[in-house]
């Protein structure tokens, strides 16, 4: 009986259901094919648009979050845990984060990102462990990724955070999803059925993959780790990053290349001090100290020494 139920649920969710548009897809040239997967991915903006409200929400309070210690958590299974990974990992080279404020946890643990673990996403039990064994606090967030929205894996893990007081939001791809009751902030982001039915790593892994970056971005842009449209918090760790560093440093203040390299050498290979120290004529400690006064803020930096001569 239990089975014949889980049928039954899983064949009534749209991310399992049959694209009318791919019936005859073994008998398509591989044009034919190509053609219908590029169709397809096109409706996937239309239906990120359609939740847009949400991810506001959802980014508003992650800001909130981080801006008072608290931390960022993804937490899936299989291409869902992979997709959290990838985001996660991008933080600290692009935004100079720790590798605390963002983070991933992923049923099966870090291996079953190269090689699935069967079973691991079964287990709800396991998702509130695993997300109980980072020490989570109230002052957390995590976000719960699941494309048929009924993997027990992240559901448990919503469930430990959402008793504990930390602010939970599900990210799935059918409507009314099991995990969207366990989550203060539900974004459903209905893509329709897969070409190849049931197929999760294509439309609804690309629509997960649009939120989070989304989600991720805009939360740092909030943060001040952004000045224009530029990355001013970027860890110049290489050779590729430090030239962009300085590539940015020139678009910002205007000074020639060499200027830009002192400058950064002063401090060592952070942008953002140097950006205030150009604009704002001073020494990299008074840059350091506005900085520190201005929560992270370049621009409002800048103004803070401009307000001074007014």
């Amino acid at each position: 009986m239990r089975e014949n139920r889980i049928h039954m649920e899983l064949s009534n969710l749209t991310t399992e259901k049959r694209n009318p548009n791919s019936m005859n897809l073994d008998r398509m040239s591989t044009i034919e094919i190509l053609n219908l997967i590029n169709e397809e991915d096109k409706k996937v903006a239309d239906a990120v648009e359609m939740v847009l409200p949400k991810v506001e929400t959802a980014v508003d309070r992650i800001v909130n979050a981080l801006s008072n210690g608290g931390r960022l958590f993804y937490v899936g299974a299989g291409t869902s845990g992979r997709l959290g990974v990838m985001d996660a990992s991008e933080c600290p080279p692009t935004f100079m984060t720790s590798k605390e404020m963002v983070q991933t946890v992923m049923a099966g643990g870090n291996d079953a990102f190269f090689e699935a673990v069967e079973g691991s996403e079964d287990n709800e039990e396991q998702g509130a462990a695993d997300v109980k064994l980072r020490n989570l606090t109230k002052m957390d967030v995590v976000i719960g990724i699941t494309a048929s929205g009924r993997t027990p894996y992240p559901i448990g893990a919503l469930k430990y955070a959402r008793n504990l007081g930390a602010y939970t939001i599900s990210l799935s791809c059918n409507k009314d999803s099991v995990i969207s009751k366990f989550a203060d902030c539900e974004i459903e982001v209905v893509v329709g059925p897969e070409i190849l039915t049931g197929s999760t790593r294509m439309k609804a892994a690309t629509s997960h993959k649009m939120i989070l970056n989304m989600i991720s971005t805009t939360t740092m842009v909030k943060l001040g780790k952004v000045y224009e449209n530029l990355m001013v918090d970027v860890h110049a760790s290489n050779y590729k990053l430090k030239e962009r560093a300085k590539q940015n440093i020139i678009e910002i203040t205007g000074v020639p290349y060499d200027v830009a390299e002192e400058v950064l050498k002063q401090t060592n290979h952070e942008v953002k001090p140097a950006i205030v120290m150009i604009k704002a004529g001073v020494t990299f400690e008074e840059a350091k100290d506005a900085l520190a006064n201005c929560h992270g803020y370049a621009r409002t930096a800048i103004d803070s020494f401009h307000d001074q001569l007014d």
